[in-house]
């Protein structure tokens, strides 16, 4: 009878580990891993304690200062150690253990290994599905509702009276950005692309399987359930109490259904390229091809998925954006370039994208010329072209944003009421 460690090595393989482990641990000692290359050579021969210590080792070098600074070889060293640790883990049948160091090692890790770790993913999924089709219970589909309460978002009707009384003066009546069905991509570039002006495109999602898919509780947990994700927690990240977090897809979802029903703060999956994470959701959607105007290359595939009650301060993005709403609803303020110096951006490097303006109190002694920009909703089927922007989440809601490389965005979901039960 083989070892489990023989049989964990003909389920998962790891090429590229096996060819670039020698010239990585050289490279590790060389920067003073002496420790870790004796933990990691263990682990290769089979000690999970060793392989355990070596992943402690590296996430220490991981957060021994800001994370610009940390070598790079001490990320592709953390790879390394996941790698390590699930294949033990799978090699005792826990999938999810082993699902939680593989995506910690995508999250966290350097590119070196990626490939492996993605296959290894695939390795995993597979087999946690087929021992659960052989009459295993799964503990995801345990505690989780009956049916007729798996929907992420009721269908109920939105009603605009409620919102006109949350929203500012004037929000939905401004007519600056125009609405195009059918809009051309020559017509895309021409009018609003050179010129820089945002445009609401109200049909270009209409295929999209995630339209539908991402409004499904027993789908997102039964895609994406056990996977490891960041999130943050608390209004905004501007605000002292704000921290990030790394939790299962589930939980994740737990925690969104929850905050519209409790005073704790919300969480919210932001900036995150999920896409590249969980490879099935990817399928969800498509590229749109406004994505290819003016020619260059598409920069960044980030989600955003949130609660009612989610706020991103007022900043601007590095990249011109299609912003796609999935599900829910939102609200979205817009400003102009020319307004740059009304919106008090800050000096400090870190928050240099970022208005010092709390556009729900503004402050007009010490922020005199702030400025009132055009506002508008933003449905689920629309895809914006964004310029400086202002954003307010309307409801639980998911929007996936194609950076292409702007000026002023913020975000908002309401937590006082979720209006059609991912910001």
């Amino acid at each position: 009878m083989s070892s489990p460690a023989a049989n964990i090595a003909t389920a998962i393989s790891t090429p590229t580990l096996d060819s670039e482990s020698p010239a990585l641990l050289q490279s590790i000692t060389s920067h003073g891993g002496y420790a870790f290359t004796r933990m990691a050579t263990l682990a290769a021969a089979g000690d999970q304690r060793a392989a355990e210590a070596a992943c402690e080792m590296a996430w220490e070098q991981l957060h021994s200062g800001p994370w610009h600074s940390v070598l790079p070889v001490w990320r592709d060293a953390y790879s390394m150690a996941c790698l390590h640790v699930a294949k033990f883990h799978f090699s005792n049948g826990e999938f999810r253990d082993a699902l939680r160091s593989l995506d910690m090692g995508i999250i966290m890790g350097g590119p070196l290994l990626r490939k492996d770790l993605d296959s290894a993913i695939e390795v995993v999924l597979a087999a946690k599905s087929r021992h659960y089709h052989n009459g295993v219970a799964d503990d995801d589909k345990e505690g989780h509702g009956e049916a007729g309460s798996r929907l992420l978002i009721s269908p109920q009707e939105f009603d605009k009276s409620e919102v006109l009384q949350i929203l500012p003066i004037r929000s939905l009546s401004s007519k600056i950005v125009g609405k195009r069905s059918a809009l051309s991509l020559e017509a895309f570039l021409c009018e609003y692309f050179l010129s820089g002006s945002p445009v609401i495109i109200t049909d270009c999602m209409a295929h999209w399987p995630a339209r539908t898919r991402w409004n499904d509780m027993d789908y997102l947990r039964r895609i994406a359930g056990d996977r490891t994700v960041p999130v943050e927690v608390g209004k905004n990240y501007l605000c002292s109490e704000w921290k990030q977090e790394l939790v299962t897809f589930s939980e994740f979802l737990e925690r969104v259904q929850s905050t519209g029903c409790s005073s704790k703060a919300p969480t919210y999956l932001a900036q995150h390229q999920l896409f590249d994470q969980i490879n099935d959701l990817r399928k969800d959607i498509s590229i749109p091809d406004y994505c290819c105007a003016g020619g260059g290359e598409l920069r960044s595939l980030n989600a955003w998925f949130g609660p009612a009650g989610t706020v991103t301060p007022l900043h601007h993005d590095p990249h011109h954006n299609i912003l796609a709403q999935v599900v829910g609803k939102k609200y979205v303020r817009l400003y102009s370039a020319t307004y740059s110096e009304e919106l008090y951006p800050y000096s400090e490097t870190m928050l240099y994208n970022s208005s010092q303006v709390d556009l729900d109190n503004i402050d007009e002694v010490e922020f005199p010329k702030s400025a009132i920009g055009g506002v508008l909703i933003l449905e689920v089927q629309w895809c914006l072209r964004i310029c400086k922007h202002l954003v307010f989440f309307l409801c639980l809601c998911c929007k996936i944003l194609f950076g292409r490389e702007v000026d002023f965005m913020y975000i908002k979901t309401f937590a006082s009421k979720i209006y059609v039960q991912p910001a």
